[in-house]
């Protein structure tokens, strides 16, 4: 499985820690996001590559940071660079995942996670969620906050966990379920990236495609046993500094 980590945006909103310097990158305790995220997916051993996506303005501070891990690791992290220099030519994350799997000719199973994003839980039984659905995957979590609702993915399921329907910033939410960007892709599934792009489905949001998906193809939404930081902002990076310390 390839683990694909979207790292291509330019984080305005936490300006001025991020102007000149990638999100993902930021420390949380003692190590960058990023390395919390990937020291908690290696525990899985499923995943034998991993693939960031950066944008050309931020793309020397993952090559020197790939570096480093590679060092400590000895997993070697392929750094992509999607050649956008600001927030206003920015591809998108679903035309970023399309690059990824043109340029690499992805052709297996693929786990797709936001770098910005921490959580307090492992990972490692969302993927094993997925492996015994068979399908292709999102995790979900109960959101009370509908002004909350309408800024991310919203699915509705049933008892089983399908996905019924599934809208990225809907006016009007049908259900309480958020949708975080981590995914995973069953390898048949990965080839479609390119026809949901051309069929009209969102790219900014990468919840655009697997709602799109989740039209065509059963996929299932996995509870989450646990919370997630979302680091959105300059306050939302400080309160997750000062809730890791509890953990």
């Amino acid at each position: 499985m390839k683990c694909l980590i979207l790292a291509a945006g330019y984080a305005t909103r936490l300006y001025p820690l991020t102007e000149n310097f990638p999100k993902p990158l930021l420390k949380v305790g003692e190590k960058p996001i990023l390395d919390w995220l990937l020291d908690d997916i290696d525990s899985s051993g499923e995943v034998d590559e991993y693939i960031v996506i950066s944008n050309h303005k931020f793309v020397s501070h993952f090559d020197k940071w790939a570096l480093e891990r590679a060092s400590r690791t000895g997993r070697t992290i392929r750094v992509l660079d999607d050649r956008t220099t600001s927030n206003e030519t920015r591809l998108g994350a679903v035309r970023d995942i399309q690059l990824a799997i043109d340029e690499l000719k992805i052709n297996d199973d693929l786990f797709v996670i936001a770098g910005d994003n921490l959580l307090d839980f492992s990972l490692s039984d969302f993927i094993r969620y997925a492996k015994e659905k068979g399908t292709s995957c999102v995790m979900r979590y109960f959101e009370p906050s509908i002004e909350r609702l309408r800024k991310t993915g919203v699915a509705t399921v049933d008892g089983d966990g399908l996905i019924l329907s599934m809208e990225e910033k809907p006016a009007e939410p049908k259900s309480h379920w958020c949708c975080p960007p981590f995914y995973f892709y069953r390898q048949s599934d990965v080839p479609l990236v390119k026809v949901g792009i051309e069929s009209g489905c969102g790219v900014d949001a990468p919840g655009s495609f697997i709602a799109w998906l989740s039209t065509k193809t059963p996929v299932h939404a996995w509870e989450m046993p646990g919370h997630r930081f979302d680091i959105g902002s300059l306050e939302s990076y400080y309160e997750a500094i000062e809730k890791f310390k509890k953990i």
